[in-house]
């Protein structure tokens, strides 16, 4: 993949949520023990990746557990090798070239979309905190704003 350029897409939250629902979802044993296997070998597989090298972009199979969960993607992401910026980077100016719209989006820059969030607090000391997302633009229009609309 690093030799060729292959961006690698991999969701490495889906097992624990799997795994974190299987008596709820009736998962038989077998299941259960396949899916932590394979969970285990992937996440091995993301952390040698990312070791060597490959581009890294964010993505999730976000049909398999709640919309809304995929920023829980980010702490697997940093837990198995990249760091909290990797993250980001993977998520935003690295998932727009893998789909050849660099030229527009990804990155903060005069001439491009105003596609943004906020949060509370610093992702690179604590990445988790993308799970909360307190403010939204898209396309120069704020669509959520609890940062200014907060009680004190």
């Amino acid at each position: 993949m690093k030799e060729r350029g292959t961006y690698l897409v991999a969701d490495i939250y889906n097992d624990d949520y799997i795994l974190g629902k299987a008596v709820e979802f009736g998962l038989p044993k077998e299941n259960v023990d396949k899916e932590r296997s394979l969970g285990r070998t992937q996440r091995e597989n993301f952390a040698k990746a990312v070791a060597a090298g490959v581009k890294v972009a964010f993505g999730t199979d976000a049909g398999v557990y709640p919309h809304g969960d995929n920023a829980k993607q980010f702490h697997y992401m940093v837990q198995y090798g990249l760091s909290p910026a990797g993250a980001i980077r993977a998520a935003t100016s690295s998932a727009a070239d893998l789909i050849d719209r660099a030229k527009d989006v990804g990155t903060l820059e005069p001439g491009k979309y105003a596609d943004l969030i906020a949060v509370t607090a610093n992702p690179l000391d604590h990445v988790e905190v993308l799970e909360h997302v307190a403010f939204v633009m898209k396309g120069g229009k704020v669509y959520k704003d609890e940062v200014h609309t907060a009680k004190p």
